[in-house]
């Protein structure tokens, strides 16, 4: 089969492209036929060394994948040959992989692909998606009525954050954006306002638009400034963070525990399968309904995948922000 892979971690023009062998699916395991995969920021930090994990040699790079199983192994329940699936949390912890023709993975990291529902774009929403719903719902406990600031709304993350708060009936969403084509994106998704914030002072709009603060405010850049969170804040609020592995930001106590507050972090790999299997599951019925839909940049082959990480490191990494949404390979 083709795959895209490395021997050792390096720059992304060390991405191998070639032949490998077809895994055969173990006990537990399902061949996928993969019909689409997505890029994701810890694919090139994986890739590039700067998020050290043991790998296999050759690894097989990715985190996604939605196609149609192949094959399955002995004691697989939940699928059969022909079945579309889709799934995340592949490439990590000793994981081969999801850049390839054919992936095995085990069946708790699987979920069916709704019958109107692409592989491309279940491909998109995999590994963002299941993220949002970890921090709106598993961690950040949102309820119907309140209000979200998505620090960061036209990204992978926040445009998936903004639509998934829409369906979970938050009543009111501001984001942030670079630009105001970003801004109208931001807007179609569900965002009620959007900061321009290249032109406006964040903290000090966000307090204009919720003047009795914010419920839920949830940081996908990698500098976050706590103090601005904790200063927009209601009482009870809490504050989401899942980006920024080196970032170093001040807290101010005082007004952190006299509302309440709670700052909540997560990773979202290292959350167990039946945990993330409920995610997945709300996802299907918003997809399936039409309401939760990928922001798609562009789509390449899956032998561009050394291309499509020097374009992510440099909008991730780089911050020159060209990216418009995920980029999607499929194989030939």
């Amino acid at each position: 089969m083709k795959a895209a892979y490395i021997h050792a971690p390096g720059p992304a023009d060390q991405l191998l492209y070639g032949d490998l062998e077809t895994p055969t699916p173990q006990a537990g395991e399902v061949l996928v036929k993969v019909g689409a995969v997505a890029v994701n920021p810890i694919d090139t930090y994986l890739r590039s060394g700067a998020v050290p994990m043991a790998l296999p040699s050759p690894y097989i790079v990715g985190c996604d994948l939605a196609g149609t199983v192949e094959a399955v192994g002995e004691g697989v329940a939940r699928y059969q040959v022909g079945d579309r699936v889709w799934g995340s949390n592949q490439g990590l912890l000793g994981r081969q992989g999801t850049f390839a023709e054919y992936a095995a993975v085990q069946e708790e990291w699987l979920y069916p692909t709704p019958p109107q529902v692409a592989d491309t774009d279940a491909a998109a929403l995999s590994l963002v998606g299941i993220t949002a719903h970890l921090g709106l719902v598993h961690r950040g406990q949102l309820q119907a009525g309140e209000t979200v600031f998505v620090n960061g709304g036209s990204g992978g993350v926040g445009s998936t954050v903004i639509q998934m708060a829409k369906c979970l009936g938050a009543a009111k969403i501001i984001t942030t954006a670079g630009s105001a084509e970003k801004a109208a994106l931001c807007r179609d998704l569900g965002a009620d306002d959007v900061i321009l914030y290249k032109e406006s002072d964040v903290l000090t709009s966000v307090q204009e638009l919720a003047p009795d603060g914010v419920n839920l405010w949830w940081e996908t850049v990698r500098e976050p400034q706590l103090a601005d969170a904790v200063t927009g804040l209601a009482r009870d609020g809490r504050i989401i963070v899942m980006a920024g592995r080196d970032a170093r930001s001040e807290v101010p106590i005082g007004p952190f525990y006299t509302k309440q507050a709670s700052l909540l972090g997560f990773v979202m790999f290292l959350m167990p399968p039946d945990v993330q299997r409920v995610c997945a599951e709300e996802m299907n019925r918003w997809m399936a309904a039409g309401s939760l839909k990928p922001r798609i940049d562009r789509i390449l082959p899956l032998a561009e995948a050394a291309t499509a990480h020097r374009l992510q490191e440099e909008s991730t990494i780089g911050c020159n922000g060209t990216l418009k949404g995920k980029l999607i390979l499929q194989p030939d």
